[in-house]
């Protein structure tokens, strides 16, 4: 366990280097580099030389790279002139208030797709699987800025039910009006239980096949044992991975959401930072969430080895190959 833990740990930091060194390349990739960026179009060649020289970009590329990941380990991910604050300040801001909804949504649509895949198992290909199969793959094929728009039409615009904006101000202002949270999460929610239901209820359907469902169900065990106290324990594993792999869309999904509902969150940022040519934020938020995805499956991947013993005994084999 400790060597996979390792190795996994080991490719993870490899992973996290090469996003480094994307992020200074498409710095220095910008229309007439950083300074060019920074400053705006009407910079003079003098502005621009004398900006060079005071941030180290007139020295060889790896030493400005060097240069540049050590400020970032320090937590120095620039500037922003655009909204006159730190980067990382902007970032200390806006990431608890997008780590709260993804994470809200996160955590209801694992409490409702794992009980329905697990019943669709159940009743496998009968009308209640057919009728929520043919609802999840509706929602599943719907983008989700299109749901958004359905769901402010309906529970907003014309029964007045929920806030068709979010939540302003900061992370204490957000948990203080719940109800404008409503609408957002359920947006996000609802994209991730169309595709978590499909696979649970896929791994649950390869559990039932197993023999040891055929043994519980000989010995007596009533059908609710054999789903939440057999099949459930085993179907979890993919479900972990999933949760890794899938960050990246659940941030992608974030973003869509807080633009839509004007949530200020990160991804409210980045849409900002796309629109006004904000490129220090810009990257900031790139590097942040690149990074997150790295740890995020880093993490599943360790959540995976800690529930199935096989990815142990198997790392274990490889390391003493």
């Amino acid at each position: 366990m400790t060597a996979y833990l390792l190795r996994r740990t080991g490719q993870a930091l490899v992973v996290v280097l090469f996003v480094t060194m994307i992020v200074f390349g498409l710095e220095h990739l910008l229309p007439g580099g950083p300074a060019r960026a920074i400053l705006g179009v009407h910079a003079t060649p003098s502005n621009i030389a004398a900006f060079n020289r005071q941030n180290g970009l007139d020295r060889p590329l790896p030493q400005q790279y060097w240069t540049w990941l050590t400020q970032i380990v320090q937590g120095n991910f620039g500037y922003s002139y655009v909204l006159n604050e730190s980067v990382r300040t902007l970032l200390g801001q806006r990431l608890p208030k997008t780590i709260f909804l993804a994470g809200a949504a996160t955590l209801i649509a694992l409490l409702v797709a794992i009980p329905i895949g697990l019943l669709q198992a159940a009743r496998r290909n009968r009308p209640d699987d057919i009728a929520v199969t043919t609802v999840v793959f509706t929602l599943y094929s719907t983008p989700a800025f299109w749901l958004a728009i359905l769901l402010i039409e309906f529970l907003a615009v014309r029964n007045h039910i929920f806030p068709p904006e979010a939540p302003q101000g900061n992370f204490g202002a957000v948990l203080s009006n719940l109800p404008a949270m409503v609408l957002p999460v359920m947006t996000i929610a609802l994209v991730i239980i169309a595709a978590f239901t499909r696979y649970i209820r896929s791994a649950a359907l390869d559990q039932l096949s197993q023999d040891y469902v055929r043994m519980a169900r000989s010995k007596g065990a009533s059908q609710k044992r054999v789903l939440f106290g057999h099949v459930l324990r085993n179907s979890i594993s993919p479900v972990v991975t999933l949760l890794g792999v899938y960050l990246p869309f659940i941030l992608s999904g974030t973003l869509i959401a807080e633009e839509i509902f004007n949530y200020p969150g990160v991804g409210l940022l980045f849409f900002d930072a796309a629109t006004s040519q904000d490129y220090p934020t810009l990257l900031g938020v790139i590097l942040v969430v690149a990074v997150a995805s790295v740890v995020g499956s880093l993490l599943a991947d360790i959540g995976y080895a800690m529930l199935d013993p096989r990815v142990r005994y198997t790392g274990a084999r490889s390391t003493a190959r």
